[in-house]
């Protein structure tokens, strides 16, 4: 049978790093014998030139930030107890305090891409035939630290991208201070792990079926009163148990923050060096209604873990670990819904072929098996997904990347039967789309990569990262397209 080759088209428009949009992060002495001797300087100085100091301060930086003066004044309540019981400082005082722990980071001075799209929760307000959607992006910054940022923009009737400005400000979300944890999900998401002991049973045991972080840590206090301090299991056990408790939590952000301003910045002990190329995808549940996840890498230097994202609006956000032998590598990405009753996911174990794994609890993987390995010159070396299936009339049509000669990334595309996604109809022989001469240089050369498309009417729109550095849009006919992939 003839080979029929099929190519995205690059529409654009282009977004690169805009290292002016700066985010105001915690500043950490690297001591805190150096951290009090700072705080002892401010005490120091007299009423007249606390003002002086902190006036410039706010001139030179409020124009930079939204409430400049409270985001200090909120860093002063985090490094109060570098002054010692004695002192109350006046609120000019404290928000100096406050200044001298805080600096600015800017999350995309490096890079902006690995996007990924989903249709926006408000389609209110468009013209015929057009799409709202918000996109996703991997931001890095300073030490390679990586961060999940967004934008909003629309698609026409005429498949024309138009993207919102992206406003100068931007900030983190508020940690929800007492969220919700359900006993039998952390006991078994514990079991998983391998800490469930006799120490876990006890304070789990006096938990409520549903707790807050404030009543497991008046337990836990309580237990270890009364448990030897020589035993070395109690220790891993709380260390464990709060590694699981601090690895999933709620953020909140205003409501009248705008799209561009959110970014979900590392802030757990395994997302340390990163929160990595997140899959979004819009999940329909079995009632009908939407949620929105999305699966992501965090890394904290040495090890890569995959895990879960939940909103319902992007604006409130649950992080949740993900369990099972099956939880590892990179590359996870989530069907939009349940098949024959039962979660869907695809998966990279072994750093070469794609693997389809299913689930009756969303939260927990066993057993992948392959699906595909790599056959053409292209993707040699291995295959991956490029974000979560989309659901066509022929069968969930995904797309892939391959690595071929000279480590050039390329995208693919498959599909796979709709009833049984074990089976494979088809793949395209020839890459959909290849890095250009103007795509070539970046932080990772010759690289194009995607983390989730959106199917507008008959056309498939891609945003695509350039070489691990800006991002681009790309465009091609979803007919043409399965027509390519069962020649």
């Amino acid at each position: 049978m003839k080979t029929i080759a099929v190519h995205a088209n690059r529409i654009g428009p282009t977004l690169t790093p805009d290292r002016s949009r700066v985010l105001m992060r915690p500043f950490y002495p690297s001591s805190d014998d150096i951290a009090r001797r700072i705080v002892a300087r401010i005490l120091a100085l007299s009423d007249e030139e606390v003002a002086s100091l902190l006036s410039q301060v706010l001139g030179e930086f409020e124009a930079r930030h939204e409430q400049m003066e409270q985001l200090v004044r909120n860093r002063f309540v985090q490094v109060r107890h570098y002054l010692g019981e004695a002192w109350e400082p006046s609120p000019e005082r404290q928000a100096l305090i406050g200044s001298y722990f805080t600096h600015e980071y800017s999350p995309e001075s490096a890079a902006l891409f690995n996007p990924s799209i989903v249709p926006h929760p408000d389609q209110a307000g468009l013209s015929k035939g057009a799409l709202r959607f918000i996109m996703s992006l991997r931001a890095t910054g300073e030490g390679h630290i990586s961060s999940i940022t967004f934008r909003m923009g629309t698609v026409s009737a005429q498949h024309r991208i138009t993207l919102m400005p992206a406003v100068p400000f931007v900030m983190e979300p508020k940690r929800v201070p007492n969220a919700a944890y359900e006993k039998a999900l952390f006991c078994r998401k514990l079991q998983e792990a391998g800490v469930h002991n006799d120490f876990c049973q006890r304070v789990l045991g006096q938990l409520p079926e549903t707790f807050v972080l404030d009543d497991l840590h008046h337990v836990m206090t309580k237990e270890l009163r009364q448990t030897d301090p020589a035993d070395a299991t109690v220790d891993r056990a709380v260390r464990g148990i709060l590694l699981l408790a601090e690895s999933n939590y709620e953020v909140n952000f205003a409501p009248s923050t705008r799209v561009s301003q959110r970014v979900l910045f590392p802030s757990t002990a395994s997302q340390r060096n990163g929160i990595e190329d997140a899959r979004f995808v819009r999940f329909q549940n079995d009632d009908g209604s939407f949620a929105y996840y999305a699966t992501y890498t965090a890394y904290d230097g040495k090890i890569t873990l995959p895990q879960l994202l939940e909103t319902p609006d992007f604006l409130h956000f649950k992080f949740n670990t993900l369990n099972g032998p099956a939880v590892q590598n990179k590359g996870m990405a989530l069907f939009p819904r349940k098949i024959n009753g039962r979660y869907a996911m695809i998966s990279r174990q072994d750093d070469e072929n794609i693997l389809l794994m299913f689930s009756d609890n969303i939260h927990f993987w066993q057993t992948p098996q392959v699906l595909l390995s790599p056959a053409q010159p292209w993707e040699f070396i291995k295959m991956g997904n490029c974000g979560s299936p989309i659901e066509t009339e022929a069968g969930w049509l995904v797309l892939s990347h391959g690595v071929g000669a000279l480590r050039k990334y390329c995208l693919g595309a498959f599909l796979l039967d709709l009833a049984d996604p074990t089976r494979v109809i088809g793949r395209l022989r020839e890459p959909l789309l290849s890095p250009n001469e103007s795509e070539r240089e970046g932080y990772v050369p010759n690289v194009v990569y995607t983390c989730g498309a959106l199917l507008h009417g008959r056309e498939l729109v891609i945003p695509y990262a350039m070489s691990d550095y800006a991002t681009s849009f790309a465009s091609v006919s979803l007919d043409e397209l399965l027509a390519a992939i069962v020649s």
